[in-house]
């Protein structure tokens, strides 16, 4: 049987002040977003109305006032569970992503949480399964310490198999509800799991029908072979982060390989890069606006780390200025101003993670170290303490480097970040989604009603293999 024809799909990164970390300074910004209920709607309905798959909600368990001046979207924000409630009542059809780590949960809780979300919203509910890498978070959590990446991964490992085990714990028809006869439950489709392990032990059955998706919709984001391993196995939906199209495409076939190990096809799982997209009518006008974004960005004084909590990339534990900036390039360039042009003999000196941040600097926003838009220094701070791609355009050229990365199966789509809101979501969907949709890359109506149907998953049967209650 042939696969599937490969299709597009769209997330939206939903930071309240914007995944740019001078995003809430921007002109027309909501500085104030992440606790205005309304606003998360309506920006919520902006994506829905063009199409995407989902909005995803990230969350972190622990807070520093030094994000204030790194990430604000990350230092104070509602618990995500109670926002997406509030999502799904808004909405009616677009996936809404919430983040739980096992790590500081446990996994009735989360079956619990994720199957009701899923009933409340129709079936359009994912887990974003995070193992936590803030080690912040185990002192709001009674702990010590945090875990190393094996413990935490060998804990997420069976917390997923307990949590799909208790979606299935009820059968589909379990619930006759048969007022005449007067049987409400077929007590024969009710099951406990009777799960011992090495670290959880827990009877079931969960006290939440089988969710609308049979199978909530499983995400995942990670670079260690841990991280890809689980993806492979668990993930319906991967994020990743990789710095250029040569490594994304090393990261695409190695997870899609991985995944056939365990009896999937390419077809069942997505992997979206991250992509930050400052788009204008024109290309002059995306520049002038990512030039003042960068702009509104603080320089901290020497030797002040102001960047700890990065969504990933080079740009965790980095100082932002140019003592941080030599580190990376191997090549001292502190005597330089901040918005002077780079040398050329400095790209040629540079180390290679510096090359990288060259490199993706000049192929996402078209600039140079020479010409009529040489790459400064500040690009070079801003490209370093990001973590994710840029790409900085029209429309035209927007679409040209999704469609090339989807094309050269280096993403199956993106997990679009708005740089401010809610002015970089409506440019997205005013200019970049319309064009995607004139090469009939992008859908112009949903397939279905559920996050599965968007993904075009099916609904899995449930497992069979515990004892009826």
């Amino acid at each position: 049987m042939s696969e599937p024809q490969r299709e597009l799909h769209l997330g939206l990164m939903f930071w309240a002040t914007g995944t740019h970390t001078a995003g809430w300074r921007y002109p027309g910004a909501k500085a104030d977003g992440a606790f205005d209920i309304a606003f998360i709607q309506e920006v919520t309905r902006l994506v829905e109305a063009a199409k995407f798959d989902f909005l995803f909600l990230g969350d972190r368990l622990a807070t520093d006032p030094a994000l204030a001046k790194t990430n604000p979207a990350q230092m104070s924000r509602m618990e995500p569970f109670t926002v997406a409630a509030a999502i799904a009542a808004a909405t009616s059809h677009i996936g809404i992503a919430v983040t739980a780590n096992p790590t500081y949960y446990d996994p009735y809780t989360v079956a619990r949480l994720l199957g009701s979300l899923d009933h409340l919203s129709g079936g359009r509910a994912a887990w974003n399964l995070v193992t936590g890498a803030d080690g912040a978070a185990a002192h709001n959590f009674s702990r010590d310490a945090h875990w190393d990446t094996e413990k935490r991964y060998d804990w997420a490992d069976e917390f997923v198999d307990v949590v799909r085990d208790l979606w299935d714990s009820t059968e589909d028809d379990a619930f006759p509800r048969d007022k005449v006869g007067g049987r409400f439950l077929d007590e024969s489709k009710l099951h406990t799991i009777d799960h011992v392990g090495e670290h959880f032990s827990v009877r079931g059955p969960l006290n939440v029908a089988r969710p609308p998706q049979g199978q909530v919709v499983l995400l995942h984001a990670g670079t260690s072979d841990r991280s890809r391993e689980l993806g492979a196995r668990e993930a319906d939906v991967i994020f990743a982060g990789q710095p250029n199209l040569e490594a994304a495409q090393e990261y695409y076939a190695d997870v899609k390989a991985r995944a056939a190990r365990y009896g999937r096809t390419d077809h069942d799982i997505r992997i979206l890069p991250g992509l930050s997209v400052v788009v204008g009518a024109t290309t002059a006008a995306a520049v002038e606006v990512y030039d003042r974004l960068n702009a509104l960005l603080p320089l901290d004084p020497e030797g002040e780390v102001v960047d700890t909590v990065r969504f990933g990339g080079l740009g965790q534990g980095l100082k932002r200025n140019l003592a941080s900036v030599s580190r990376v390039l191997g090549v001292d360039v502190t005597g330089y101003g901040h918005h002077d042009p780079v040398p050329r003999a400095i790209f040629d000196t540079s180390g290679p993670e510096g090359r990288k941040v060259f490199a993706g600097i000049t192929e996402t926003t078209r600039r140079t170290v020479a010409g009529p838009e040489p790459i400064t220094f500040f690009d070079l701070i801003n490209g370093i303490t990001v973590g994710t791609r840029t790409v900085v355009g029209d429309a035209v050229e927007v679409a040209d480097h999704i469609q090339y990365w989807f094309e050269e199966r280096a993403a199956d789509g993106f997990n679009i970040f708005p740089d401010f809101v809610p002015g970089s979501v409506r440019a997205f969907t005013e200019l970049v989604v319309p064009e995607l949709q004139r090469r009939k890359l992008f859908r112009t109506e949903y397939p279905g009603t559920t996050f599965r149907d968007h993904l075009g998953l099916a609904r899995p049967a449930a497992r069979r293999r515990r004892l009826a209650v």
